[in-house]
């Protein structure tokens, strides 16, 4: 692991902190739930933002709830967010690298949520769950694929109440 901070990539834009740690918490409980990747497209954005998941199916309203409730339950656990700095091939151990940009630097910048996530990223976050709020799908669709083994397109819109 690497010890001092290293120059990285520059990042292409400022997020809000509290909504771009709310998307680390969504992906990794879309992972968990439908064993699919991280969001294809995300759009953080202050008041309201969006993912893209590759999915089957459309998530039925019970699902749906139950995405909302487990990100709220993370959210509640009031779980540190934590950056780490390692190698390319450290990172590729414990994170999925699918969406690096191709001029990424070997060393990657490794944001955690307690031990509910590990991401590359190099986007601002907040330092503790605590300070996220509550987590609100304010809608969904879904656009089945082209081919029908083809995975569809499930949308998600959300926002944060305080």
């Amino acid at each position: 692991m690497t010890t001092e901070t290293p120059i990285l990539n520059e990042h292409n834009k400022q997020e809000y902190p509290p909504m771009h740690t709310a998307e680390h918490i969504l992906n990794a409980t879309m992972v968990k739930m439908f064993g699919c990747p991280r969001s294809k497209n995300a759009h953080i954005e202050r008041k309201k933002s969006k993912c893209d998941y590759m999915l089957a199916n459309e998530p039925s309203a019970e699902q749906v709830c139950a995405i909302e409730n487990k990100v709220n339950e993370i959210i509640g656990k009031n779980m540190p967010v934590t950056v780490e700095y390692m190698t390319k091939q450290e990172a590729a151990a414990i994170v999925d690298l699918s969406k690096l940009p191709e001029n990424a630097t070997d060393t990657l910048r490794i944001v955690r949520v307690g031990d509910y996530d590990a991401c590359a990223c190099a986007g601002t976050h907040v330092e503790n769950t605590s300070e996220i709020g509550k987590f609100k799908i304010i809608s969904a669709s879904f656009t089945p694929g082209a081919e029908p083994q083809e995975p569809g397109c499930w949308r998600v819109r959300f926002k944060l109440e305080q």
